[in-house]
């Protein structure tokens, strides 16, 4: 007889995503899981459409490079092994200098974003303002979701929701289970319909809109609601339509509903293999523009990728785009990450045509990895030049 130990994991065999999320998996369930959350989730499919657009492979493959970081030298096989990667592609110039799959993944794996797709939900609120569905990032939310007024989200505007500086409570600690964080994932698990939105109208306000920014991944549910109450189309479908049919995708995608049939959990659960994230990172660089056609509005990611002021102290965080920092401090490059806990990663540095995707299985959801990734990331761009 087998035991179960060496007849591996079913795919239809996923965690308990409250453990997942408190970090309490064993390494090769929780990678197994992390590549099968679509199955643990209603979901919606995002679909991809058209022929597969080919990657471009750089003549010259780098297989290891110095990283600097915590005052000493590691190489690649140190930032892959201690951080737990089950997947990184390295891409120069639109072509790709590195690509490694472990952990069971594979390229046709499907592996949950986690918050990255927080980036890809702001990103459809410029879809929304280039089409018209959308005035202005000035409006306040209320114009669209007039069940939030009365409540603390009454007179915060559309920008402000995108930077998490609305002033309303929450508390994002996913080990913690008293935290807002954890509340709502216990509503997705219930998968009852409105339940979270209903959760965020609740919710006191602690600070002015504008003055406090505080991480929030309700925060993103309410993009969702947003965009979905401005187009009437849920957040699947107009991604599909605007951005993922368009960009020769290897896979359809598929995005966490908060119940069957409900809206999208924005701010997590997109899933998808490793080079479609890249090929949606390329999207971005190339400013919004596909086969010729701005999807975004002119100058989007100058507003949605840097850093900003907040009550006199530099936010590096832009509209749910983390910006990231060289190894001194500076933000010439203009570089932003779409980041996701458990460690995944879309990192893009415009000025140095550098993009790197990276999808994670770590041993907990924040501060597990033994290599800084943005050391990683300056490290890359230095290797590079």
């Amino acid at each position: 007889m087998v035991s179960p130990i060496e007849e591996g994991f079913a795919d239809s065999e996923v965690g308990d995503m409250t453990e997942l999320y408190a970090g309490q998996l064993m390494p090769d369930f929780q990678a197994h899981t992390l590549k099968n959350t679509h199955r643990a989730f209603a979901t919606r499919v995002i679909r991809r459409g058209g022929p597969v657009a080919p990657l471009a492979y750089a003549s010259r493959q780098i297989e290891d490079f110095p990283i600097q970081a915590n005052g000493q030298v590691y190489d690649l096989y140190d930032y892959v092994s201690r951080n737990r990667v089950a997947g990184l592609l390295i891409m120069k110039n639109g072509e790709i200098v590195h690509e490694r799959y472990e952990l069971g993944n594979a390229p046709s794996e499907h592996w949950v974003s986690m918050s990255m797709a927080k980036s890809v939900a702001t990103t459809l609120v410029g879809c929304a303002i280039r089409d018209g569905y959308i005035k202005s990032v000035e409006e306040p939310l209320t114009a669209y979701l007039p069940e939030l007024i009365g409540s603390a989200y009454d007179g915060v505007s559309i920008r402000q929701l995108m930077q998490m500086t609305s002033g309303v409570k929450w508390d994002d600690t996913q080990v913690n289970a008293d935290s807002e964080r954890r509340q709502m994932l216990a509503l997705q698990v219930a998968q009852k319909p409105g339940e979270i939105m209903r959760f965020m109208t609740s919710l006191p306000r602690v600070a002015e809109p504008g003055t406090l920014w505080n991480y929030s991944t309700g925060e993103t549910h309410v993009v969702g609601a947003l965009i979905h109450a401005a187009t009437g189309k849920w957040l699947s479908d107009y991604l599909s339509e605007r951005i993922w049919s368009r960009l020769g995708m290897e896979a359809d995608a598929y995005w966490w509903l908060e119940s069957p049939g409900g809206l999208e959990v924005a701010g997590s659960g997109l899933c998808a293999p490793l080079r479609d994230y890249a090929r949606f990172g390329r999207f971005i660089m190339n400013g919004g523009v596909i086969n010729g056609e701005a999807v975004l509005p002119e100058g989007w990611m100058a507003e949605a990728g840097v850093s900003r002021m907040v009550s006199g102290e530099r936010l590096d965080y832009g509209y749910m785009w983390w910006t990231v920092p060289d190894r001194d401090g500076s933000l010439a490059d203009g570089a932003y990450a779409a980041r996701g806990i458990f460690g995944q990663y879309m990192y893009l540095n415009p000025a140095q045509d550098v993009l790197v995707a990276v999808l994670s299985s770590r041993a907990k959801p924040r501060g597990a990895e033994a290599i800084l990734d943005n050391d990683f990331f300056n490290s890359t761009v230095e290797a590079l030049k």
